[in-house]
């Protein structure tokens, strides 16, 4: 989500749209100016009671004070636990379904909390106009919140592509497999450590790097899947596994650059950023085959499709990458192709331009 932000934020003001962001819940109340965008930092409250509600009046006498003062014409509010739930503005609200709690509890078929759902329907309702990444999350999101598919449109995330240049894909680590992405259940890394225990077993010097931020699995309460995830590899498997945590977003492409072949077989995404990136570095991609990844890859065509759960085939897919020089430099540079085609933040960016005035003159 937030690298989506940015690669929007930064071409909207390319394309001369003036632009404020707003980030609630920090430490201190903080105005700033950055690469012509407006930054304003909003201080986090401490209510006895009803936070939940008198923060977001809190926010909403705040923004409602800057979008008179900037005329500010369009305000657009992410998903997540309904933050403009309750909240009432003059301009029209456009809601992005970045990836609701509603929406994440069901594709994961986990039980919702109904403070989060009763606020994200509420803020749904708030919203004038609705944008989703990809068919499938529009349409999940469209119905789990009541609303009629043809009242979403669908705008991919994108990325700026001068950005994203690989002018030597074939300089690898033979047999090196990378992972990028939080640590944590939805991102199918219990399914990645099988994948590899088995890729290990058939290519000893296979090599498997990881990198993304430790979280707590909401499954068995731990506070580390880093530490569930160490259980699950074989010991030999084990030795040929590099975590290397966070990493600066600048030296990820780095990485991805010497990755052989890039596996993501995640089980809730909207879209999936990384997998674009990886796409765009002209990388050979093993990606999940559900709902949002039909977007993003042609199976057999620009990447790999396979469910998260089918090991096997993810196995054998990842194989023939390692095996066939010929298929992955055609993989890589039909996945650069897609990108450009459908995934230019400069096209992109134009769609949202013109989504947003249909919005305002309606």
């Amino acid at each position: 989500m937030g690298t989506s932000i940015k690669n929007m934020v930064s071409e909207l003001v390319k394309q001369n749209v003036k632009v404020s962001v707003f980030v609630y819940g920090q430490a201190r109340d903080e105005f700033f100016k950055e690469e012509g965008v407006d930054f304003y930092l909003l201080k986090k409250l401490k209510y006895t009671f009803g936070g939940f509600y008198l923060y977001r009046k809190h926010l909403n006498t705040l923004l409602n004070k800057i979008i008179i003062r900037e005329q500010i014409d369009l305000l657009e509010v992410p998903d997540w636990t309904g933050i403009s739930a309750f909240m009432k503005f003059k301009i029209p609200v456009v809601m992005r379904f970045h990836g609701s709690d509603t929406y994440f509890c069901h594709i994961e078929g986990r039980k919702q909390k109904w403070k989060n759902w009763f606020f994200e329907k509420q803020a749904v309702k708030n919203s004038n106009a609705y944008i989703a990444p990809t068919t499938f999350a529009g349409e999940k999101s469209a119905k789990l919140f009541g609303l009629k598919p043809s009242k979403v449109e669908i705008i991919p995330y994108g990325l700026q592509l001068n950005n994203f240049v690989n002018e030597y894909p074939l300089d690898y680590l033979p047999f090196s497999i990378v992972n990028i992405g939080t640590l944590i259940r939805k991102k199918g890394v219990f399914q990645l450590a099988k994948i590899f225990n088995a890729i290990h077993e058939r290519y000893p010097e296979a090599t498997l790097t990881l990198i993304g931020s430790d979280s707590a699995d909401v499954y068995t309460n731990s506070s580390s899947t880093w530490e569930l995830m160490q259980k699950e590899f074989t010991e030999s498997a084990f030795q040929k596994v590099t975590y290397r945590g966070k990493v600066l977003y600048d030296k990820v492409q780095a990485v991805i650059k010497k990755a052989h072949v890039c596996v993501f077989p995640s089980l809730a995404e909207t879209l999936g950023m990384v997998t674009l990136e990886a796409m765009a570095l002209r990388k050979a991609v093993v990606n999940t085959n559900l709902g949002w990844a039909q977007d993003l890859i042609t199976d057999g065509k620009d990447g790999f499709l396979h469910h998260p759960d089918d090991i096997e085939g993810q196995c054998n897919s990842i194989e023939r990458i390692f095996l066939n020089q010929g298929l992955l430099k055609g993989l890589g540079e039909r996945a650069r192709l897609k990108v450009e085609s459908n995934f230019n933040i400069e096209n992109l960016v134009k769609r949202n331009i013109d989504f947003y005035s249909e919005v305002l003159n309606s």
